[in-house]
């Protein structure tokens, strides 16, 4: 039955959902604003963020042992992929980068089913965090008003580190001119290292903060992946703000959809980029001119 609370209850899980694409997406459009490449294994990085806390906290029995396991294992996993493969692609066409990108996501995939199998695992939350919370107006999950606010405490220090660091300055300026910022003596492919680890590592912290929410299979990545895309083209490539909000119009859109007839949600997700790419190809906050 639609009413105003079940209205509300999904306007907070849009809320949930949309800032959970966004830091995602702040990942993904980092990565090809300063890198130019389209990382198709993203989605498949949301993924193993999500198994190796599964690893780490069947071993340690801790969330936050696994948050941080999660996030680090794949941020290295993406400093090893610049540096043996992506670096040997900035030049090369973009379709050779969209298979390089797509290929590895499957070998992700497959050597996670080849492991773990392909049932889906679970990660409970903490124990303070089981439960719900009165709202005064409704009764919400404890974990989902937590992770709320966790993604947005780590989309605020993704901030600090663009917009208030040297090394943010840096690659801001490579996302705007990369040739320019070669020509000042700064070692670019440093920056793309460190970039395209900071964009994985967003993926893996999203992929298993959201474990408790949804449970991990190998193929959770897939939907992930499309939905992160929409946000990237509704936002503006390369542009911070534009992942926050094209991540929350994304996630009210597919919540609030879902409250009618859940096979439209990723429908009118699709309406809202067509309409966005009518009206401002660059996006919300895009900038004009930019491939």
């Amino acid at each position: 039955m639609i009413n105003w609370a079940n209205f509300i209850s999904q306007c907070f899980n849009g809320l949930v959902l949309g800032a959970l694409l966004a830091l995602i997406s702040s990942g993904l459009t980092i990565i090809y604003g300063t890198l130019g490449v389209l990382n198709l294994a993203h989605g498949a990085m949301f993924m193993l963020g999500g198994y190796a806390g599964y690893v780490a906290y069947d071993y340690t029995g801790s969330f936050v042992a696994a948050v941080v396991a999660g996030s680090l294992f794949v941020m290295l996993v993406g400093l090893l992929m610049e540096k043996l493969i992506i670096r040997h692609f900035y030049s090369r066409p973009y379709e050779d980068q969209l298979l390089v990108t797509f290929g590895l996501g499957i070998v992700f995939v497959e050597a996670v089913r080849f492991f773990f199998g392909g049932l889906s695992k679970t990660v409970p939350p903490p124990g303070p965090l089981v439960g719900i919370t009165p709202l005064g107006f409704m009764m919400y999950p404890t974990y989902r008003l937590a992770l709320l606010a966790i993604v947005a405490v780590a989309l605020l220090a993704l901030y600090f580190v663009l917009y208030r660091t040297r090394v943010g300055m840096i690659v801001r300026a490579g996302i705007e001119d990369s040739v320019m910022v070669s020509s000042l003596g700064i070692d670019v492919y440093k920056i793309f290292t460190l970039v395209f680890g900071i964009g994985a590592m967003a993926a893996g912290f999203a992929g298993i903060v959201n474990a408790p929410v949804v449970s991990i299979a190998p193929d959770v990545g897939e939907s992930i992946l499309v939905q992160t895309f929409v946000v990237v083209v509704i936002g503006g490539v390369g542009s911070f703000p534009g992942a926050v909000v094209g991540g929350l119009i994304a996630g009210e859109i597919i919540s609030i959809t879902s409250m009618f007839n859940p096979g439209y949600a990723y429908v009118m997700l699709f309406v809202a980029m067509t309409l966005v790419l009518v009206l401002r190809p660059y996006g919300l906050f895009g900038t004009a001119g930019r491939e």
